[in-house]
């Protein structure tokens, strides 16, 4: 099947065989440069993606310039970099175009619309980005594009991963004459990611690949885009400020991202460094929202959202969980019922006069026992000490006369 002027001028390439070995099935993607197919190596028998760009991006006239361009792209290998295998232009409709490894996947901008990432995803996003990075900075290979359209989520095979990132497009500004892209009035990069230098017009170096991949991260991590709006405005905010870090991400997170879109190049990190970085970050959820929103899983399953079985354990404001002057502990689950019938309750305003927890078992025991041994004590004596007898009255002395009479009448008296 060849190609068609029709087609062509439609940019219609679905079903077109390009360079007598490679067929266009599906279209995959659309840009302002580029359309991307899915399609199939005839002379392989192997699926393909195939990015056939626009006449105005045209410049590959050179062939040895493409050949050893080419060589060098496809030399490079990365478990995060989309492999290149095919760089031509085809004889018959005159386009430029690229074979690359087909991912069977979504891409980050897609996946993002479902939410943003945990902290372990981000960091694990992060990681390989910036070693990938790496990989083409090494060998002289600026990216220029980094942004989440770029960035493939392939279906992992481990089972404690649902994807692996890859990183496509890198060294198109090699493969396509930066002097026609000048003239025809086209700049690789995307306005939302481009870096404070691409958007002044200097040469952008890997500086400007960390600067693009920190945005990306940012979004990434909060959801949002850090220079939204129109492309003139998008692309000039960052030349007057810089993007917004909440703190809520954390002081590691917010400290690396900082760095990385620091507006001087000399200021941000080498690709290296970041994903050193990157494998040290706290991935525990920052705040409340990481804490119960669902974590986006790339196979469209949510994790369920905490339940009270496994929520945190709840901490007692510092007032309530002094306990007889120890530090503030965190409060256990609840006892069962009739553990919790026995417990000794608190005494109000008397928590500095008490001994410590672990002592009071020692205490009351003793003040249990030294009350047993007064009671004995007492018992013992009032037992054993001789009773008085009871006194017999004495008879009085006999008294002649009346006054005896009287006396003996008085005694009478009384003792009845």
């Amino acid at each position: 099947m060849t190609t068609s002027a029709d087609r062509v001028a439609g940019d219609a390439f679905t079903g077109v065989v390009l360079d007598a070995r490679y067929r266009l099935d599906a279209l995959i993607g659309r840009g302002g440069m580029a359309s991307v197919y899915r399609g199939e190596d005839l002379s392989l028998g192997r699926p393909v993606a195939v990015k056939v760009f626009a006449e105005a991006a045209e410049g590959i006239d050179d062939g040895e310039r493409r050949k050893s361009e080419t060589a060098l792209l496809a030399s490079l290998a990365h478990r995060a970099l989309v492999r290149l295998y095919d760089a031509s232009r085809d004889p018959e409709s005159g386009r430029e175009f690229l074979v690359m490894e087909l991912i069977d996947g979504r891409d980050l901008r897609e996946a993002l619309k479902l939410g943003p990432l945990s902290p372990a995803d981000a960091a694990g996003l992060l990681a390989d980005l910036a070693e990938a990075l790496h990989v083409i900075h090494e060998r002289g290979i600026v990216h220029r594009d980094v942004k989440p359209a770029n960035v493939l989520l392939e279906p992992a095979h481990l089972p404690t991963r649902t994807w692996n990132a890859k990183l496509a497009d890198f060294g198109i500004a090699r493969l396509i004459d930066d002097a026609r892209l000048t003239r025809t009035g086209l700049l690789v990069g995307t306005p939302g990611y481009l870096s404070p230098e691409q958007v002044s017009g200097a040469a952008p170096g890997p500086a400007a690949d960390i600067y693009s991949l920190g945005l990306l991260v940012l979004e990434a991590r909060t959801g949002s885009t850090a220079f939204p709006g129109p492309a003139v405005e998008a692309a000039s905010a960052r030349l007057v400020r810089d993007p917004e870090i909440p703190e809520s991400l954390g002081t590691d997170w917010a400290s690396l991202l900082r760095a990385m879109t620091a507006r001087e190049p000399g200021d941000r990190p080498s690709a290296i460094d970041v994903a050193v970085a990157a494998t040290a970050l706290d991935t525990s959820p920052s705040t409340a929202q990481d804490a119960t929103a669902p974590t986006i899983a790339f196979a469209d399953v949510a994790e369920p959202a905490t339940s009270e079985a496994t929520a945190a354990t709840r901490v007692l404001p510092a007032a309530d969980r002094s306990f007889f002057g120890m530090p503030a502990q965190r409060v256990a689950p609840a006892e069962p019922a009739t553990r919790a019938a026995s417990a000794e309750p608190a005494t109000t305003g008397a928590s500095e006069h008490r001994p410590p927890r672990w002592l009071r078992p020692a205490v009351g025991i003793s003040i249990i026992v030294a009350l047993a041994v007064v009671v004995a004590v007492l018992l013992f004596s009032s037992l054993t000490a001789p009773q008085p007898a009871t006194p017999t009255p004495e008879p009085l002395p006999a008294v002649p006369g009346e006054l005896g009479v009287h006396l003996e009448e008085l005694d009478e008296a009384v003792s009845g």
